[in-house]
């Protein structure tokens, strides 16, 4: 059954969520990569402003191509989280409630989504013109000098994801592939 999720996504709709489900989300998200968080953590760490609301957010780990006429955005496949580990902890802390990625995440991470209702969701690599089709409108933000990996608002509808790591720290990567062997062995 696929859940439909609208933003802001909230620690208790992050807490509803188990690994391996199937979800469409419709709302705004936002779009930033490891240039960005690091700027992000620097203003946290000076205790300065956030260019968008943290609280309650979901981030695209993704560097979008340029949008062709027509279009709000151009092909935006999934990056790798794991270039995000080092930020993802504080901005959790912060308020972010969902992260959207492909590959593994770190146990510091995994630890903050426990600690404070965090979700990691996957998103399909290799179709990020197909994912693009889910984006109505996309708009820079903040960090326009770092082009593709700029902070957008991207409005969404039915953007397909799936929980792979949810608030308890359950682990699709893991359990996934304990069944498939388990499944194998007979």
């Amino acid at each position: 059954m696929t859940k439909r999720i609208t933003t802001p996504f909230t620690r208790e709709d992050a807490r509803t969520l188990k690994a391996g489900d199937t979800c469409l989300i419709t709302g705004v998200i936002y779009t930033a990569r490891d240039a960005a968080h690091k700027r992000l953590c620097e203003l946290l760490s000076a205790g300065k402003p956030l260019p968008m609301e943290m609280e309650n957010a979901i981030i695209y780990f993704v560097g979008p191509t340029p949008a062709k006429p027509g279009q709000a955005i151009g092909s935006a496949g999934p990056t790798t989280a794991y270039r995000m580990d080092a930020y993802s902890p504080a901005l959790i802390a912060a308020g972010q409630t969902g992260m959207i990625g492909k590959g593994k995440r770190s146990k510091e991470v995994i630890d903050a989504m426990k600690q404070h209702g965090a979700v990691y969701f996957g998103a399909t690599g290799g179709c990020g013109a197909l994912l693009s089709k889910c984006i109505k409108k996309a708009e820079i933000v903040a960090y326009e000098d770092l082009g593709a990996e700029a902070i957008r608002r991207m409005e969404v509808e039915d953007f397909p994801v799936v929980v792979i790591i949810d608030s308890e720290g359950n682990n699709l990567y893991e359990t996934g592939r304990e069944e498939y062997l388990a499944s194998r062995r007979g």
